[in-house]
Order: structure tokens, then sequence, then C-alpha cells
């Protein structure tokens, strides 16, 4: 079934940040399903506009919609997995307990099988800030995904992990969009947006400067800019 917070629209998105324009009027619209890549070079704008997608920042002007929710009302339906992890000051088990009270209580077998996996079953009682950054990245994704939302957000979530923690996490979030949700990751790994993405979404100095299906990106992207970030020239 397709997520509920479909269709994604957002309209003259603006963030300033001290005297800079972060984003410079977004405009964009997620129809499909399936797994989004935003991609584009550093300081372009991504995890900010992923931030304003959550509502972690509020932007200066614009309007975001998820299906009929605003992005207010929208926000027990998402979760957002961050380049470092977020985690407290708890045993594994009991960061996932935290994040879903009604699951722990009602169906606590669920929060064995989601540390199952992400092959964190016999880390349980451990504190989960002395697991090493491939696991804490993981125990964060389980913990995200823990009350099924309908849109995953991930900000360069495997950035430095192992390969084993890569390989893992990416998986996860195929069967997790197989299964209905709406996935939005950024990501500066060319190799992983074309292994995940549907869909590529390109933004360079603050704006969407392309948006198109993930193979038509790679293949023959339309602009300039495209161009030459994938050709692996440096962008400002």
């Amino acid at each position: 079934m397709p997520s509920s917070l479909l269709p994604i629209c957002i309209s003259d998105l603006r963030l300033i940040k001290g005297n800079r324009a972060v984003l410079q009027g977004v405009n964009l619209r997620i129809y499909e399903p399936g797994i989004t890549v935003i991609m584009g070079p550093n300081g372009a704008g991504k995890t900010m506009f992923l931030r304003c997608l959550h509502g972690l920042i509020i932007p200066d002007q614009g309007v975001i919609t998820l299906g009929p929710l605003t992005v207010a009302n929208s926000r027990d339906e998402q979760a957002m997995v961050f380049q470092q992890p977020v985690l407290l000051r708890r045993t594994v088990l009991q960061n996932l307990a935290f994040a879903a009270p009604g699951i722990a209580k009602t169906d606590p077998r669920r929060l064995i099988q989601a540390l199952e996996s992400v092959n964190l079953t016999d880390r349980a009682g451990q504190p989960a800030r002395m697991l090493s950054g491939g696991e804490q990245q993981r125990l964060a994704l389980a913990r995200a995904l823990l009350n099924e939302p309908a849109l995953l957000l991930l900000d360069e979530a495997t950035a430095s992990l192992d390969p084993a923690s890569v390989l893992l996490i990416e998986s996860l979030v195929k069967a997790q969009s197989a299964r209905g949700t709406k996935v939005i990751l950024v990501s500066h790994d060319q190799c992983q947006a074309r292994r995940l993405a549907d869909e590529i979404v390109f933004i360079a100095n603050g704006q969407v400067a392309e948006q198109s299906p993930a193979e038509q990106f790679f293949t023959a992207p339309q602009t300039r800019t495209a161009k030459a970030y994938l050709a692996g020239e440096i962008l400002f």
C-alpha cells in the first residue's frame, strides 16, 4: 500500500541561516512510492531541506504538505535517522522501549525482533552508547522502524560505517520501502544511490536543479551542474 503521506508537495521553501540563504525557493513534488535519493554538492542545502521536511527546522517561507497533512500534523507518521546516531543513556533494549512504549507494554517480543533484524540481540543489555558506530546506527534505524512510519528520512545514515553495517542498513531500507514506507535519503555515495534509488532529486545552490528517475539521472543528466557532479568535479 502506498504511503499515506504522498504526495509530498513543497512550494517556494526558503531558509536563511545567519547571512546565508541556505534554501532559495525549493519547489518539489514527490508522487511516487519507493526510494528518493537527494544528492548534491556540500553546502547545497540537502540536510536543511530534510530537517524542514521533518519539522526540526521551521523555514522562513514556503509551504510543505505530506498527503493531506502539514508537517506538524505528520510527525507521528515520520521517522528520521541522522548521520550521527542520537541515542539515550540507556541500554540497547531500553532505547527501543522508550521509542515505542505502547509496543513495549503490549508486544515486547517485537522489540527483540527489531534487535534481531539489525543483528543486535546479544547487545540488548549493554549501554547503547558503548556500541560501535555501525552498531549504533543499526540501533537507530531499528528504533525508527518500530512504529512502521509512513515516511522514513535518512541523512547520510551510512557515512563512514563498516561495509557489513552499510549492507544491512540498505537491505532494511529496501525492505521497508517494499512494505509501503516512502523513503527519502540524502547520500553523497553515487554507488549507494545507484543501488537504492528509484528517483533522484539533485539540489544545488539551495534549489532543486533536477528531478528524474534514477536510471535517467545517471545515464543522461539534464543539467550542466549534475553532469559536473557525476563527473567528480568540485562544485561550489
